[in-house]
């Protein structure tokens, strides 16, 4: 699909959704100040393949009421509502960025290299059920693993990376893997068919990041002092957050499994947060920490060169 197209797919969902119900002249009004239009009206056969198109890609209906001549979208998306925001939020962020090339060098904006050459043929071969075969080259090596054959199952997008998780053919195991490590990739002409009964949301229901670990679930508990309560309630950590909130501290409970990402995510927050359980969490924090205050306590750090020497 030409990007050009989904862009304006997104802005009659955006458009709509930000009025909650909008009129054919009231619509007809905001298209004409798009970038889109040249300053003309959105035909009326045009808008209702827009309307076919969108449901038919995010699983979104524009409905009319003919009582009010309005119209507005039927909010039950189910599984889809999460991807179509986030759509959302991109084509957002890009058509405003686009409009401020102007103070460019007054913008700053993180780089998302996994999204530069392998995400369009993952995203292809995720659409058509075909097999990819990748070089990868993970930080702790020097040479690549090569013509590693996987059946892509989903994408996720974690801390501006995406990786990819497939069942690898050589040992018919699901893996996870961050595009950005990936050196050469192709798509296979052939097909397979997905096992029916595998669900990514389910398989990622427990974990925090994109370590998959078959540890047991656990109730995570983390005391936190009322500012950085704000801070959690803002972003939270997990869909099964729950906030206990006292007088002087908050405590968040949580379903998670234990995990590396997780530990990091906690070791981030430094002395804000406070693993209360369970346990085994509580002393995975507690050895980072002591490690990390051992390694600074080894020595004396290395003499460096005054700022203002000459």
């Amino acid at each position: 699909m030409a990007q050009s197209l989904l862009n304006r797919y997104l802005w009659v969902i955006d458009t709509i959704r930000r009025h909650g119900r909008i009129t054919r002249r009231e619509l007809d009004e905001a298209w004409q100040k798009s970038d889109f239009s040249n300053g003309e009206k959105l035909p009326r056969r045009t808008f209702y393949n827009y309307r076919q198109s969108i449901e038919e890609i995010f699983n979104l209906e524009i409905c009319f009421d003919p009582a009010t001549y309005e119209y507005y979208i039927s909010e039950d998306t189910g599984n889809q509502s999460g991807m179509t925001d986030w759509l959302l939020n991109s084509a957002s962020m890009s058509d405003t960025l686009a409009s401020a090339r102007d103070i460019a060098g007054k913008i700053f904006v993180e780089d998302v290299p996994s999204a530069r050459d392998f995400l369009a043929p993952t995203i292809e071969a995720l659409k058509g059920n075909h097999p990819i075969v990748f070089d990868y080259l993970p930080y702790y090596r020097t040479v690549p693993t090569t013509c590693i054959e996987m059946q892509p199952l989903f994408l996720k997008i974690f801390r501006q990376r995406w990786y990819v998780t497939g069942l690898v053919s050589s040992d018919r195991k699901i893996k996870t893997y961050a595009l950005d490590r990936v050196r050469a990739m192709r798509v296979l002409t052939e097909t397979f068919e997905p096992d029916p009964t595998f669900d990514p949301e389910d398989y990622f229901r427990h974990s925090f990041g994109v370590v998959f670990t078959e540890g047991p679930v656990h109730r995570v508990a983390l005391k936190t002092p009322p500012r950085e309560a704000k801070y959690l309630r803002a972003l939270p950590l997990h869909p099964t957050q729950e906030e206990v909130v006292h007088d002087n501290y908050s405590i968040f409970y949580y379903r998670m499994r234990i995990s590396p990402d997780l530990v990091g995510e906690i070791l981030s927050h430094g002395p804000r947060v406070e693993v209360l359980e369970p346990r085994e969490l509580r002393l995975q924090v507690q050895a980072e920490l002591s490690d990390a205050l051992a390694h600074y306590q080894q020595g004396s750090a290395p003499d460096s060169e005054p700022t203002n020497a000459s």
